[in-house]
C-alpha cells in the first residue's frame, strides 16, 4: 500500500506540523510516581476515588503551575505546540486558568483551557456519599467552577466551559455548564461514557450536546452526540475501560492524550494498533486523520513547523512502524524558534525539572 501524507508534499522532507493533543489534564503531570492508593482499585470508580479525586483535593495554584510547565515543555519537546487541557481541582479553582495558560505561555505552546465543574465535592469538603447515583442539587465548588471559566473567557482568555463527567454533576450543574457556554460563544469540554458508571451520561446531556462541544472517551456512548469527539487509546488501555471503536462513530475524532504526557505520535501508534486489535483490516489511516483533525480545535499548530529526526514523518505507514521518532526543532509560524537541538529556548528545562521535582514531593507529602 501506498504511504499516505498528513502534510503537503511541499514541506520539506523530516518536517510536520506542529500537532494538537485534544485532551489533556496538565495538572496530572507531577503524579508520576505518586504514592500508591490506599486500596488497589478494581474498577475506573476505584481508580477516579483512590488516585485522581485524591490528587485533584491536593492541589494548589504554586503545585498546578509547575504541573503545567512541566506538561507543557514536554509536549514541545514532542512536537506537540497545541493542547486542549481540561483541569480538575477542588482547593485551586480561582485563578486556576490563568496559571495554566500563563504557564503554557511561557513554555510557548498554545492552549483552550477548562474547568471541570463538578458536584462530587460537597459543601463541607468530602465526597458525595452515593458515587452510584448523580447528586440532586448544585454545588458551591460548582458554582465556583463555572466562575472561573466565565472569568477566565470574559478576560480574553482561549477557553471552554469544562464538566467532569455527567455522572458526578446535579441536572441543574449540567444545565448551568451548558448555558453558560452558549452565554459565553464556547463549547463544552466533557467526559463521556468512558466507564460503564456512565453510561446514562448519553441520555442526560443530550438536550444540550452541541457541535462546538468535545467529547471525551465515549466508550460506552449509546447514542449519537453532536460535537468531536476525543479518543484516548492508552488512557482507555490503563484504566480497562473497554474500546469505544471511533471509526465507527459520526463525529469528527481527535487523538489526546487523557494526561499521559503529549507524544502525539505515540498516541497516534497506540490508536492504530487498537484499532487495528478491532478489525484487522483497519490501516493506520484511520488514527493519522484522527491525529490531523487536532488542526481543527487549534488551527495555527497547523502553520508551525516541527523538524523531526526521521525523514518519513509525513507517512502513517512509516510513522506508525518506526519507533523512536523525536522532535529536534520546533518554529511557530511566526518565526520564533521554540525548540533547538531539542531543548526548549523560552525556558530553562532543567530549573523546570528542578521545581517541578520539588512541587512533587510536596504533593506527594499531602497524599
Amino acid at each position: 500500500m501506498s504511504p499516505t501524507p498528513i502534510v503537503p508534499l511541499t514541506r520539506p522532507p523530516g518536517t510536520t506540523p506542529g500537532f494538537v493533543c485534544g485532551h489533556h489534564h496538565l495538572y496530572s503531570s507531577l503524579a508520576r510516581g505518586m504514592p500508591a492508593p490506599p486500596q488497589q482499585p478494581t474498577d475506573l470508580l476505584g481508580i477516579l476515588q483512590q488516585l485522581w479525586w485524591r490528587l485533584d483535593s491536593a492541589l494548589d495554584l504554586e503545585l498546578l503551575r509547575w504541573s503545567a510547565m512541566l506538561g507543557a515543555m514536554e509536549a514541545l519537546q514532542c512536537g506537540t505546540t497545541g493542547i486542549v487541557d481540561h483541569h480538575e481541582g477542588p482547593n485551586a479553582i480561582e485563578g486556576s486558568l490563568d496559571v495554566i495558560a500563563d504557564a503554557c505561555e511561557e513554555v510557548g505552546v498554545r492552549v483552550i483551557c477548562a474547568y471541570g465543574v463538578t458536584d462530587r465535592w460537597q459543601d463541607n469538603g468530602t465526597l458525595w456519599p452515593d458515587e452510584t447515583t448523580p447528586p440532586t442539587s448544585m454545588t458551591n465548588a460548582a458554582r465556583e467552577g463555572l466562575a472561573e471559566c466565565r472569568r477566565f473567557i470574559d478576560a480574553g482568555g482561549r477557553g471552554m466551559v469544562g464538566i467532569h463527567a455527567a455522572f458526578t454533576c446535579s441536572d441543574e450543574t449540567l444545565k448551568a455548564a451548558a448555558g453558560t457556554a452558549t452565554d459565553l460563544g464556547v463549547g463544552v469540554h466533557v467526559h463521556v461514557a468512558e466507564g460503564m458508571i456512565d453510561v446514562a451520561a448519553g441520555q442526560r446531556l443530550q438536550p444540550f450536546a452541541a457541535d462546538d462541544w468535545l467529547l471525551v472517551h465515549g466508550v460506552h456512548l449509546d447514542r449519537p452526540l453532536p460535537g468531536a469527539l476525543a479518543h484516548n487509546p492508552r488512557s482507555n488501555m490503563n484504566n480497562a475501560v473497554g474500546y469505544g471503536r471511533p471509526a465507527t462513530r459520526d463525529n469528527l475524532v481527535v487523538l489526546g492524550t487523557d494526561g499521559i504526557g503529549a507524544d502525539m505520535l505515540e498516541e497516534f501508534r497506540l490508536a492504530y494498533v487498537a484499532h487495528r486489535a478491532d478489525d484487522v483490516t483497519a490501516s493506520p489511516d484511520a488514527a493519522w486523520q484522527w491525529l490531523a483533525n487536532g488542526w481543527t480545535l487549534i488551527p495555527e499548530a497547523e502553520s508551525d513547523t516541527v523538524t523531526w529526526n526521521y525523514d518519513r514523518v509525513d507517512s502513517a505507514w512509516h510513522v506508525a512502524f518506526t519507533p523512536g521518532i523525536r522532535a529536534l526543532h520546533v518554529q511557530r509560524s511566526d518565526g520564533e524558534v521554540l525548540l533547538r537541538d531539542g531543548v526548549p529556548t523560552r525556558v530553562d528545562p532543567a530549573e523546570v525539572l528542578a521545581k517541578a521535582a520539588e512541587q512533587a514531593r510536596r504533593l506527594f507529602s499531602r497524599l
